[in-house]
């Protein structure tokens, strides 16, 4: 028996911070990679899909995102809670709106449109890792269900991209989170470390896909190898600057890393031509490490 959509849930509200500086400036999933929107592109493949509603979840730079209510029909929620809770208070913000819902990261980059208005049964997107990783490796029981879900591994396939619930999942995922919302220890957890913790009752199954079908780029530097144009021309106003102050092509800037103060994005640390240096944000100061 499938299970036709009823909606997607994409969550949007994130810092992004590992991006920087390009999330500093604006909302990572707003990023223009080979020619196209990030987030536009997958609202378009899920349209194609047919997938009737399409809600975004907001936060970080959350008026950035207005323009695609207009642009696209898409409903628009916001999650207040974004800078002291990781996606799982999201996916409770958007809580209406869970039936036989897709749940995406703005973030990802499909290469071919993975999304159909009917499913078979719930399950998270994977790819394979020849050899050791550190993402979230899974394995099956007899009946196909995800029976364990560990942080690294080899040889393994991992959770990349988006999950389908169906609607007993979207239930039952709710009552769970709704009864350790308020515990100390649920802040910081992804979604998927909850999901982990009760695969006894939530069942999703792997649904594998290629390694050349979904991209998410948690830096600049991963960015670049899939699009290359971003090695010459990072778009970035603080990158531009530093390279002008330096004397450097954009293209020896690398191995960028954020720096933060609590939960704020205070500046980054990086290489210029081989050289550490430090740039803060807030006195756009910049100096050798």
């Amino acid at each position: 028996m499938g299970y036709v959509v009823d909606s997607a849930v994409i969550m949007c509200a994130g810092t992004s911070s590992r991006f920087a500086p390009l999330s500093y400036e604006k909302p990572k999933a707003l990023t223009e990679v080979r020619g196209e929107i990030l987030l536009e592109r997958q609202i378009r493949q899920l349209i194609e899909a047919g997938v009737p509603e399409i809600v975004l979840v907001l936060g970080y730079k959350k008026e950035q995102f207005y323009y695609l209510r207009e642009k696209f029909g898409v409903t628009l929620i916001e999650n207040t809670e974004y800078l002291v809770r990781n996606n799982h208070s999201s996916l409770w913000a958007a809580r209406d709106y869970l039936k036989n819902t897709y749940i995406c990261s703005a973030d990802n980059y499909f290469s071919e449109n993975p999304f159909e208005r009917e499913v078979d049964g719930g399950y998270y997107a994977a790819v394979y890792s020849q050899g050791p990783t550190q993402e979230w490796c899974l394995t099956e029981d007899a009946a196909g269900d995800i029976d364990s879900v560990t942080v690294g591994g080899e040889d393994a396939w991992y959770m990349l991209g988006h999950a389908f619930w169906t609607e007993d999942f979207s239930r039952r995922f709710l009552e769970i989170l709704e009864d350790i919302y308020d515990l100390p220890e649920t802040k910081d957890m992804l979604w998927e470390a909850i999901y982990m913790r009760h695969l006894d009752e939530l069942k999703l199954k792997i649904r594998r896909y290629p390694d050349d079908a979904i991209y998410e780029f948690d830096t600049l530097d991963e960015l670049r190898l899939f699009d290359t144009t971003y090695v010459d021309d990072t778009r970035s106003v603080i990158l531009k600057e530093i390279a002008g102050q330096l004397g450097v092509r954009e293209s020896q800037l690398t191995h960028i890393t954020a720096i933060k103060s609590g939960t704020e994005a205070a500046g980054i640390r990086f290489l210029a031509a081989g050289e550490p240096y430090v740039y803060t944000y807030e006195d756009s100061a910049l100096k050798r490490a």
